[in-house]
């Protein structure tokens, strides 16, 4: 190891989803840090309730009005996703993307910025049969394929040094303690062992543990709980566009998101704390049945297409936590002592981001990162 490698700061990041990645290579990346992210479920593990990122559609469409702070957040990832879409092959699919709403929406858009934005016309919303739509707008945007995007976050962190490392961490003073070394392999520890200074903290540790921050010692946010997704995945190759009718007042957003894969992502369900991880099979129907009003391109021939019709293209059905949080993101710093010592060391929290994981990932990162370099001088 050169000198100047040793002279980077050991910062630990918890959690390998969207954010936690994003977070990871926005540090890394500026070559003044040595990253270790520590998670316990990896992206490359078989989907799990207790993994986020591996069930969202996913889309960038941003839920956020011009004055609330993530907005910046959100168009801030969709500028530097927008420059990685033809750079990442199998991930994104540029769509045009039309959405309905059920109330009148605020002048100008939210979404104004994004490209070949318009609103739509009186005869564009009353052209859907069953569904009457107060206010909508049409603009193109990029779809992940969320398998192929969360391995490529982690193959461009771990290409700029970085390090992952599976691990059930129980409370993050452990962390701030011995860092991940409880964690590496026996001759890893052995090596660290026959060291001078041998075990020591870190210089920061980062939480992005999505709904894992409910029950993480140290942290234990009771503000946080989930919000239930389900899902419907069905085989429709011919889909390139994509379609959501947002109705929030009765908890309902019906969409269609295209994967380049092939598949289609149909929703879906906004449940506050409902921990049910099994998909229910009438929430399936149900689903089925107001996409396809939504949608009847879904099925090709059929003018008024029916759940029967459909239902032999179905791949799985699905169910995710989104990790919401009253009173809204949590994004700042703030300081842990180190056990059995007079030292403090910074932790940066990043978590709370409901279902704008992805939307804002970049732009989080970028905050998160400001604010460890900031406690780190303090």
């Amino acid at each position: 190891m050169s000198s100047s490698e040793n002279n980077l700061k050991e910062v630990v990041v918890l959690g390998a989803g969207v954010v936690g990645l994003s977070t990871a290579i926005r540090i890394q990346e500026t070559g003044r840090y040595r990253v270790t992210v520590v998670a316990e479920v990896l992206p490359t593990d078989a989907k799990t309730i207790k993994y986020t990122s591996q069930w969202a559609g996913a889309h960038h469409v941003s839920f956020a009005s011009l004055e609330d702070p993530r907005h910046a957040l959100d168009k801030e990832t969709f500028e530097e996703l927008w420059k990685l879409k033809d750079t990442v092959e199998g991930c994104f699919m540029t769509i045009e993307q039309t959405e309905y709403f059920s109330k009148q929406r605020p002048s100008p858009s939210p979404l104004a910025h994004m490209p070949e934005f318009r609103s739509l016309s009186p005869n564009e919303l009353g052209a859907l049969q069953g569904i009457q739509p107060v206010d909508g707008e049409v603009f193109n945007t990029i779809t992940f394929d969320t398998p192929v995007y969360l391995t490529y976050l982690s193959t461009r962190f771990l290409s700029k040094g970085g390090q992952i490392i599976r691990g059930s961490v129980q409370h993050i003073s452990e962390i701030a303690e011995s860092g991940v070394f409880s964690f590496l392999s026996h001759e890893e520890k052995k090596h660290i062992i026959s060291k001078p200074d041998g075990v020591k903290p870190p210089a920061a540790i980062v939480v992005c543990a999505g709904l894992g921050a409910r029950f993480l010692g140290g942290v234990e946010d009771k503000d946080v709980y989930p919000i239930r997704g389900q899902t419907v995945l069905v085989n429709a190759p011919w889909i390139k566009h994509g379609k959501t009718l947002s109705d929030l007042d009765a908890n309902e957003w019906t969409y269609m998101i295209p994967r380049r894969s092939g598949t289609v992502v149909l929703g879906g369900t906004l449940q506050p704390n409902d921990w049910n991880p099994t998909p229910r099979r009438e929430t399936s129907l149900n689903i089925l049945e107001r996409v396809l009003k939504l949608a009847p391109e879904l099925v090709p021939g059929k003018a008024q297409p029916t759940v029967e019709d459909i239902w032999p293209l179905v791949v799985e059905e699905g169910c995710g936590f989104r990790p919401g949080r009253t009173g809204g993101l949590r994004l700042e710093a703030d300081k842990i002592q180190v056990p059995h010592s007079d030292k403090t060391i910074p932790v940066v929290y990043n978590y709370g981001h409901a279902g704008s994981g992805y939307i804002a990932s970049f732009g989080s990162a970028r905050v998160a990162l400001g604010l460890l370099e900031k406690a780190l001088k303090e």
